[in-house]
């Protein structure tokens, strides 16, 4: 592979040439003498729904998909992601509310991965935070906002939700979620459920909460 000649880059010039090798792509950033890589973050609560339209066009030499609630920070592939960066890698994300939920979760996690000498790039939003840079104060502020009024939203839903279900078993309309399972899985989930000695790994067998395995067990 014939590497591309950066002798004349300034170190503060971002410089960013995509090289095919072995399947992957190769990123000479801003950082003079530097190989860096191009992670993508995806992120689902729930298995069922679909991560496609996620950084649907964003190349990177790796992805991490998780399938988790944003609730916490404490996920697998976040913190795999965040244990490999470097110096001058980039981190994509589609959009705010799929790295956090909360305002101060999505600080700290910004500036953990701006600690590590990477950047980061919210793509819906069109943010860019670089290490080593000194912030513009109007994408500081568009992070805090932004980021307040994803949690906001995402409180009130949830509280529109609890009114709906409190209304609809006042009128005795509530039955619950719909389960994905059949007649037949739920029996053999209830039979399992009386004869295991351990609940929440019956729970992760059938891709389910341990909350959630009682209340069909009930």
């Amino acid at each position: 592979m014939v590497t591309p000649d950066v002798s004349d880059i300034s170190p503060n010039t971002a410089y960013l040439t995509y090289c095919h090798a072995r399947s992957r792509f190769i990123v000479y950033t801003r950082f003079k003498g530097v190989i860096a890589m191009i992670f993508n973050y995806i992120r689902v609560s729930t298995g069922d729904q679909n991560s496609a339209r996620q950084l649907a066009e964003v190349k990177a030499d790796r992805v991490y998909k998780e399938v988790a609630s944003a609730k916490s920070k404490n996920r697998p592939q976040l913190t795999a992601m965040l244990s490999n960066l470097r110096k001058g890698d980039v981190v994509n994300v589609h959009e705010l509310s799929r790295l956090a939920r909360s305002v101060r979760d999505l600080i700290e996690i910004v500036e953990s991965i701006l600690s590590s000498g990477a950047s980061i790039v919210f793509q819906k939003e069109n943010l860019k935070f670089e290490a080593g840079e000194k912030q513009d104060a109007f994408q500081n502020l568009s992070l805090n906002l932004l980021g307040a009024v994803a949690q906001f939203e995402r409180e009130l839903l949830l509280e529109r939700q609890r009114e709906g279900i409190a209304i609809a078993k006042g009128q005795g309309k509530y039955k619950g979620r719909r389960t994905k399972f059949t007649d037949k899985d739920i029996e053999k989930m209830r039979n399992e459920f009386f004869h295991a000695s351990n609940k929440t790994q019956l729970a992760k067998k059938w891709g389910i909460s341990r909350q959630y395995l009682y209340q069909i067990a009930s």
